[in-house]
């Protein structure tokens, strides 16, 4: 996509936010005059914020950027970067196929403005992944419905037994035995139920998400071990969305319950809420999206389970029954979203991605 023949406008033509390409504009001083949906997702800000602002507020210019940009308005030549790493100071970093062309009779009819396209290559790479990891949780909940059904059954038969065998005997404290059995019975009955997930679809109706984030916050605060702070930080102007209340609710407590127990004294939980724009999860692209992040300060998810976080039974603790964020992302699957993670020590964070709206016809790459 090359948009350097448009006339531009200073408040971003409609067309503009259809785009799947970062596209930005600056003047001479690389203030910034105008921006697209896909930009502001990429820098993490929306637009209202940062046009009129310097670009070096919002995205880190080193020497050879800076130097590259100069050349481009010097020579009156466009330039182009491949696989260029870019670091938003508001979001995360980002490898981007990058295009800057000096622009004629722009957005202020002065000369001097500087195009930016910016064309995030591992998008790309996270919706494979997506993909892939779709198709193996769908592999996953398969076997794992065909073995829990295997072991209700003769489950079942050991409890009944257990009760028959109650009333025949006489003995008090052979009758505690078989309550013992039918007591196991029904804890391996709970897990497995536990195991294959949510069985109904969402009741939905319009939801405050950050109702639900405060409410999640209140019953965790009230248990919170001491020197663990839990904060909420979020955008107003999300929309309420459709959705089932109380699975909201279960998937984001799971989230954070999981952070408290990676967390020592002085650990720090943060309740973050951000929109989306042109985004695309699992291969279908929104219009609007909102992401709903817990992050917590803790020493990271280990290494060896990163990438299998979300299938069942794995999990970091000794304790943990590893169904927590399964049950969590088949929760937020079930809204047609995600729950995406990234960790390294003393920064992880689990990021819900909600669609506001409809899904578009076309694919997108977003």
């Amino acid at each position: 996509m090359n948009t350097s023949s448009a006339n531009l406008d200073p408040t971003t033509p409609p067309w503009w936010d259809d785009l799947s390409t970062a596209v930005l504009v600056t003047d001479a001083d690389l203030c910034l005059l105008s921006m697209n949906s896909a930009a502001e997702v990429l820098l993490g800000l929306s637009r209202e914020r940062i046009i009129g602002h310097p670009l070096g507020q919002w995205l880190k210019l080193d020497r050879n950027l800076s130097s590259r940009l100069r050349s481009a308005l010097t020579l009156d030549q466009p330039i182009t970067l491949r696989a260029r790493q870019m670091e938003p100071l508001r979001a995360d970093r980002f490898l981007a196929d990058v295009i800057i062309t000096p622009l004629h009779g722009g957005i202020s009819e002065r000369p001097g403005q500087l195009l930016f396209e910016l064309n995030a290559i591992d998008r790309h790479e996270r919706i494979s992944r997506e993909e892939q990891l779709q198709k193996q949780q769908a592999i996953t909940r398969a076997v794992t419905r065909g073995l829990a059904h295997e072991i209700k059954n003769p489950l079942g038969g050991l409890r009944g037994a257990a009760q028959l065998l109650a009333s025949e005997l006489d003995d008090s404290g052979l009758k505690e035995y078989t309550q013992i059995i039918i007591r196991e019975a029904d804890r391996l009955r709970s897990l497995v139920d536990r195991m294959l997930g949510p069985n109904n679809l969402p009741r939905r109706e319009a939801v405050n998400l950050h109702e639900v984030l405060e409410h999640v916050r209140g019953l965790v605060s009230v248990q919170l071990p001491l020197g663990l702070k839990i904060r909420g930080h979020y955008d107003p102007s999300i929309p309420d969305v459709q959705a089932d209340r109380d699975m909201l609710v279960q998937a984001i407590l799971n989230l954070v319950q999981n952070a408290v127990h990676a967390l020592e004294d002085g650990g720090e939980i943060t309740l973050r809420s951000s929109i989306l724009r042109q985004y695309t999860i699992s291969g279908k692209r929104h219009r609007l999206v909102a992401k709903l992040s817990v992050c917590d300060n803790g020493p990271g998810i280990p290494e060896d389970i990163r990438e299998r976080i979300f299938f069942p039974m794995v999990t970091g603790r000794a304790a943990g029954t590893g169904l927590g964020l399964p049950i969590a992302q088949s929760l937020i699957q079930l809204h047609d979203g995600l729950i995406e993670c990234r960790s390294r020590p003393g920064a992880t964070s689990f990021d819900i991605l909600l669609p506001i709206d409809s899904p578009k016809a076309q694919e997108g790459t977003g």
